[in-house]
């Protein structure tokens, strides 16, 4: 009789675990065929970057900040395979002098803000300051800052970089919160739940890189002025 109970049970369960083996089985071939369609369009991708990056000028001051974009563009396209694939996504660290992240981040920025009829400006109060970590990370960080500046607040977009003993501080600072009328509509909570939201990301990214390099991230917002600040520590100080 218990035998007999056993294998009732038995032939009970088989179905229910079966058709969870089918529907992981199904689940796993989606997810194998929308990678494969990923890391297709990845390479796609990659090759007009590719063409674009061979056709630039060789002199230096006539293609301003594209050359600099091109490689902000790579390098986010080298991340995004490696996260489509399960691979770590902290690029490869090195030896960071910010003078020159900053040039370049100004650089791409200049024709934005003449077309928008705004400033953009850099104040300087440090020395040479030298990081080990991630360029590409420090370079998109600091472009979502100033591309935060001009979409969200109003006037004078500033650079200023400063240290403290062993610690940088880069802000990003404006002169007040646009509102709403202007900045556009506040999204919807299931967007943003939903990761379909393209608001916020962002700084999302600065946080990342700040916490990937020792650093924090602070963001102050007044109907005065907005400062993003980004506090690194620094790899044997200024020289």
């Amino acid at each position: 009789m218990t035998v007999a109970f056993e294998l009732a049970e038995l032939m009970t369960a088989f179905p229910l675990a079966a058709s969870f083996a089918i529907a992981g089985g199904v689940t796993a071939l989606r997810e194998g065929r929308r990678r494969t369609s990923l890391n297709a369009a990845m390479h796609e991708l990659r090759r007009p970057l590719q063409v674009l990056a061979l056709s630039l000028p060789r002199d230096a001051e006539t293609i301003g900040g594209v050359d600099s974009s091109l490689r902000l563009v790579a390098a986010a396209v080298d991340r995004l395979e490696r996260e489509i694939n399960g691979k770590d996504t902290l690029g490869q660290s090195s030896s960071i002098v910010l003078g020159p992240v900053v040039t370049a981040a100004m650089d791409r920025w200049q024709a934005y803000a003449r077309d928008a009829n705004r400033a953009l400006s850099l104040r300087w109060k440090a020395g040479d300051l030298f990081f080990e970590g991630d360029q590409s990370e420090l370079e998109q960080a600091l472009d979502n800052m100033i591309s935060n500046g001009f979409e969200h607040g109003v006037g004078e977009v500033t650079v200023e970089v400063s240290e403290d003993g062993a610690i940088a501080r880069v802000a990003v600072l404006d002169c007040g919160l646009r509102s709403r009328a202007v900045g556009g509509r506040q999204s919807r909570p299931w967007t943003r739940i939903g990761g379909r939201d393209r608001h916020g990301h962002g700084l999302r990214i600065v946080r990342r890189a700040a916490q990937r390099h020792g650093g924090c991230f602070q963001l102050r917002c007044s109907s005065r002025g907005t400062e993003a600040r980004l506090e690194l520590p620094m790899a044997g100080g200024t020289r």
